[in-house]
């Protein structure tokens, strides 16, 4: 089983070093991914909400351009900024717009803050 780096054009690269996602057999890893805006490069603008919002909208776009798609994501980490949302309510609520049936493994764990203002990142593995 080969690893290959997958990148594509419809979704922000999170920088020179990472890759937005490595496939390997029929597994895809999409590495952290945060709210950016592909036509911006920047965050989107509206705090936290909107920021994971984009985040998995741009995840649900690698996936899809790899040939794999949000129902076949097996196993999901979020990082969420410490306080950014302490009862969960926001990320469960976006969460289960892109997850309405299955929902995946998940861990979450709340961490330091990210540089630029970032307040929350994906990474997750799926099947292709």
């Amino acid at each position: 089983m080969e690893p290959n780096v997958f990148y594509t054009p419809n979704a922000p690269c999170p920088n020179a070093f990472v890759p937005q996602a490595v496939t390997a057999g029929n597994f895809i890893f999409v590495s952290g991914t945060a709210g950016s805006d592909i036509s911006t490069g920047k965050l989107v603008e509206g705090g936290y909400e909107a920021q994971v919002t984009q985040a998995f909208k741009n995840v649900k776009t690698i996936l899809e351009d790899a040939g794999s798609s949000m129902d076949k994501v097996v196993k999901i980490t979020v990082f969420m900024v410490s306080g950014a949302d302490p009862d969960f309510s926001v990320i469960n609520r976006v969460y289960s717009t892109f997850f309405p049936k299955v929902t995946p493994a998940r861990s979450a764990p709340q961490v330091m803050p990210f540089p630029g203002g970032i307040l929350f990142s994906v990474e997750c593995i799926a099947v292709i």
